[in-house]
């Protein structure tokens, strides 16, 4: 169900164990909407954590196992990175390209403080990562998906040598 202060709360299965995120509606009303359509479409179910740096953060939404490209996502989304949430350990953001307004479904977990994505002016490199939740339950999951020898494929680097497959995304019920 919801949180206390009624904020929607999902629950990421994953091949290492369970995630439990609150999801902040009033601060990041398009992202959550956003990412929510994600979640009800089952568009997670079946991806990994395709990027994986220690001491940084926990990246997925974007590929199936092996590196192979997922469904096409829906049209990117505005950024709301001046929400005045801040990327700390914790909390779950967008990923996006250099392109301020670019985010479509991939997503970051924050292992660390990591202040330097966040938002400090409206210039492409300061605009920052928009946050929109946080982890209110298995974080020691993340921290141990973090914690992982990881390899390069293909392009792709920081991919995670032990895949670890996000199994479903849901919404609790209220």
């Amino acid at each position: 169900g919801p949180s206390e202060k009624g904020n929607p709360l999902v629950t990421l299965e994953t091949s290492a164990g369970k995630i439990k995120i609150e999801l902040y509606p009033d601060k990041a009303p398009d992202t959550v909407k956003n990412f929510l359509t994600y979640v009800e479409e089952g568009y997670y179910d079946g991806l990994i954590f395709h990027r994986v740096i220690k001491n940084f953060m926990i990246q997925g939404g974007g590929f199936l196992p092996g590196m192979k490209q997922t469904k096409p996502s829906h049209p990117p989304i505005k950024n709301e990175a001046d929400n005045g949430l801040k990327n700390v350990r914790g909390t779950i953001a967008m990923a996006r390209s250099a392109i301020v307004n670019s985010a479509t479904a991939q997503f970051f977990i924050n292992t660390v403080d990591n202040s330097f994505l966040d938002h400090r002016d409206e210039s492409a490199r300061g605009f920052g990562y928009a946050v929109f939740g946080k982890v209110v339950d298995g974080m020691e999951v993340v921290d141990k998906i973090a914690d992982s020898p990881t390899t390069s494929v293909r392009m792709f680097k920081d991919v995670r040598i032990e895949t670890i497959t996000i199994n479903s995304v849901r919404l609790l019920d209220n």
